[in-house]
């Protein structure tokens, strides 16, 4: 693919300061194989069904999510002209959001992270990107300003494992972007540096299945990926998967019952509704009910075994933030 990300959507330093719905049955488009008395036997596999719910209070697109018992938090972002310091909780049992504490740093194109119940917030853009990193408590609703993270960057990842966040990949400056991995340890308040990506990506998504941190897409020189690593931390090592089936950037994942989703983003124009599935047993991919609304720098968080997708943008300019709330169960 030699088609340039971001003829509409593409964020570079100047572009990113003007810048995760009904119920479709299931299909069966995709087999696996059964083991019965009579021998193998292909039984078929839900593509899953997406609902609409209730939209957030404040449109964005680049924002983040964590979710912290149960409860699904939107992070900041971005709608014309202006980056947010907004929190906003998600409580799907109740279908209804609650404004939270805002963010002592406004800011965009950010990751998150959440252990032991506090949500951390990670780098991002506002006139430049950022350090920053705060940790909210949502038991006393405020936030706690904490280490910087050592590289300076926006559009990056955040994974969770072992009690520990890892930074992955992201960018610095309009050409510089990043294979960077560096990991913060909360108990100590300090980061370190770990091994990089194989391939430098922005706009990447990140999601962790057990104890392995899997790097989603992305875009490096203007051109989408279709890439999915690995990162054992045990290890320190990357490892290469089996490639997306459909190239993106600034798309959003998710992981439920050990299955990860891949939902949104660009290829390099319109903002897509696509969903895939990928087996990390198998190490396959399978196409899954694309959601509702196509969207671009949306995210995801995952509760009770439901993705829900949030915010983002489909304006055709990267400007305008979605409230748009829309839930993938895939069984």
């Amino acid at each position: 693919m030699s088609r340039r990300f971001g003829i509409a959507y593409k964020m570079t330093l100047c572009a990113l300061i003007a810048a995760a719905s009904g119920c479709s049955g299931a299909t069966t488009s995709a087999l696996v194989p059964h083991s019965g008395a009579a021998g193998i036997r292909q039984m078929p596999q839900s593509t899953g069904t997406w609902t609409t719910r209730a939209p957030m209070p404040t449109g964005r697109l680049g924002l983040a999510v964590g979710v912290v018992n149960g409860i699904l938090y939107a992070v900041v972002g971005f709608d014309d002209p202006t980056e947010l310091n907004t929190l906003e909780a998600y409580n799907p049992s109740t279908d209804t959001w609650t404004t939270k504490a805002p963010m002592p740093t406004a800011r965009q194109s950010l990751a998150a992270g959440v252990v032991n119940g506090i949500l951390y917030a990670v780098g991002g853009f506002n006139g430049g990107p950022l350090s920053a990193v705060e940790a909210y408590d949502p038991a006393t609703d405020t936030w706690t300003t904490k280490a910087p993270m050592p590289t300076r960057r926006y559009s990056l990842a955040v994974g969770v494992i072992g009690g520990k966040l890892y930074a992955i990949g992201g960018k610095r400056t309009k050409h510089s972007v990043l294979n960077t991995v560096e990991a913060y340890d909360p108990s100590t308040n300090t980061w370190t540096t770990k091994a990089s990506m194989p391939k430098a990506r922005e706009y990447i998504a990140a999601s962790v299945i057990g104890r392995v941190l899997y790097a989603v897409g992305g875009v490096e020189n203007g051109v989408p990926h279709d890439s999915l690593q690995a990162f054992d931390p045990l290890t320190n090592s990357w490892t290469a998967k089996a490639d997306l089936p459909t190239r993106r950037a600034a798309l959003a994942t998710g992981v439920v019952n050990g299955k990860l989703f891949a939902v949104g983003g660009t290829e390099d124009g319109p903002p897509s509704n696509v969903n895939e599935g990928y087996n990390s047993f198998s190490n396959t991919w399978v196409t899954k009910t694309p959601m509702t609304t196509a969207r671009v720098y949306l995210a995801a968080g995952v509760v009770n075994g439901v993705l829900y997708a949030v915010g983002g943008n489909n304006d055709g300019r990267g400007r305008v933030g979605l409230s748009t709330v829309e839930a993938f169960d895939p069984r």
